[in-house]
């Protein structure tokens, strides 16, 4: 990771919003003869008492959970919009491009939760995603056989986050012209440079105050 101080998001808010608008992670870890072992899988984001936590599920006797019967060691990243920025969009052109991006990165250990713990998990999962209440797909509405059924293949988890880093590279170490022009070439670009565009203009007061005014809307 960029552990670069003008790439970091300071508000605590911001990136636990970051991480709840971006719930499909990837879990890394390691298993037992140190060979890295990864997955996507969807969590949860809860704060209890100050702490987070990451709850989730996978299917049993996978590489991943026989690694971390092994390992409890976790890496969970966070990935939202990336996009590319040419150097050509700088005052200065003659110079390196670069890619502009947002991630989070938690780590923690994690805890296999018992399998009376297992139901509220997958309950809460699709009532979250599902986002609505009428839904057929929600775990009450499913047939209880088949539920039992699927139980019987996944285990869920839980990992108290013991540290959490952040890299938003949004071009702040750009001079204003430079990062206002990247804005405007952004905004033509695919919907992940559109959002970078986004995140950058609602920066764009702080960096460089009423400067901002010079990107287009």
């Amino acid at each position: 990771m960029y552990n670069l101080p003008y790439f970091k998001e300071q508000d605590e808010t911001v990136i636990i919003e970051f991480m709840k608008q971006h719930p499909f992670v990837v879990l890394c870890g390691c298993n037992g003869i140190h060979q890295p072992v990864a997955t996507q899988v969807p969590v949860l984001v809860d704060i209890r008492e100050e702490k987070i936590y990451l709850t989730g599920h996978m299917m049993k006797q996978t590489d991943h959970h026989k690694a971390f019967e092994i390992n409890k060691q976790a890496l969970v990243l966070f990935t939202g919009p990336h996009t590319y920025v040419s150097a050509s969009w700088y005052t200065k052109m003659q110079q390196a491009s670069t890619w502009n991006y947002m991630t989070i990165h938690a780590k923690g250990l994690i805890k296999f939760l018992p399998e009376e713990r297992l139901y509220a998990v997958l309950e809460r999962t699709t009532a979250l995603f599902e986002n609505n209440d009428q839904s057929p797909s929600l775990v009450p509405h499913l047939p209880s056989e088949y539920v039992s059924s699927l139980s019987k293949a996944i285990i869920a988890f839980e990992i108290e986050v013991a540290s959490l880093e952040n890299v938003f590279k949004l071009s702040q170490n750009r001079d204003a012209e430079s990062y206002n022009n990247i804005i405007n070439k952004l905004k033509t670009g695919n919907e992940d440079a559109r959002q970078i565009a986004g995140e950058m203009q609602k920066r764009a007061g702080a960096l460089f105050g009423e400067r901002k005014e010079s990107v287009q809307p």
